[in-house]
């Protein structure tokens, strides 16, 4: 999503995150030479030396490019679902891309998820993939030190993972599109390939569902990624605009898929 249509969100849940970012000034600071995490942290854990082994046998590294390209080919696209879970519209999107036999790739925030694993464990019941959207959604994240960039992915890491059971998310994207070289090659090098967009659908600014989907429509051809999102505010239109998508784009002969990574 644009930075500038993210400010109120963020603020909330930067807010939200306090308690987990507070901590952080107890602890050593620490960058990602220090390894990586191992994944069974409590999830409200902050980094720190002792968190910091990498087991190689649980992730490997992959491509530290941005990924817009869609497992399925040319033909493929994939739904990516921002900012949640959230208890009021994660269901519903869930029960949407089920009926239109879609999988989907959920960017979740370590808060949301945190606060509802059981709404994380359906995503991954039903067949969907996870991806790091980082702990509070700092989309000036490419302004601040490593650092807080390493705290921002791991902690989110942990999160995600335990609220998932153990199911660790396989992408990374940063907040407001705020990638930096050096977050890219942490996140890969947990095995979270850094993950894009082509498509903006703009379901944040609540355009109504027929200008959501007059953007995919009209925007399809800059590439298979398309975002909306899951939390934030009313995700109705989000939910309207899916419902006449998700067939449409079936219709013109797409496979639905997952980015590469």
């Amino acid at each position: 999503m644009a930075k500038h249509r993210e400010r109120t969100w963020h603020s909330r849940l930067l807010a939200a995150a306090l308690g987990v970012t507070a901590l952080a000034a107890a602890t050593s600071v620490w960058t990602a030479q220090a390894g990586t995490t191992d994944g069974q942290r409590p999830a409200a854990a902050v980094s720190s030396p002792s968190a910091a082994h990498h087991d190689r046998s649980v992730t490997e590294a992959v491509a530290k490019d941005i990924a817009h390209a869609s497992d399925k080919g040319p033909k493929g696209v994939n739904i990516t679902i921002d900012d949640g879970p959230d208890p009021t519209w994660t269901p519903q999107v869930l029960q949407l891309l089920k009926e239109n036999g879609v999988k989907a790739t959920f960017c979740m925030v370590g808060t949301q998820a945190q606060a509802y694993p059981d709404l994380v464990k359906d995503v991954v019941a039903a067949g969907h993939r996870l991806c790091n959207h980082t702990v509070s959604h700092d989309v000036t994240m490419d302004k601040k030190s490593e650092a807080y960039q390493a705290k921002e992915i791991l902690d989110a890491e942990r999160m995600i993972t335990k609220a998932s059971g153990g199911v660790r998310p396989q992408y990374y994207r940063a907040p407001g599109g705020a990638f930096t070289p050096y977050s890219r090659q942490l996140a890969a090098s947990h095995g979270m390939r850094p993950l894009g967009w082509n498509v903006d659908t703009k379901d944040f600014e609540h355009p109504g569902a027929d200008a959501i989907v007059a953007t995919v429509k009209s925007e399809m051809s800059n590439g298979p990624t398309v975002l909306f999102h899951d939390a934030g505010g009313d995700r109705s239109q989000t939910l309207a605009a899916l419902g006449q998508v998700l067939p449409w784009l079936r219709e013109q002969g797409y496979a639905y898929g997952f980015p590469v990574r």
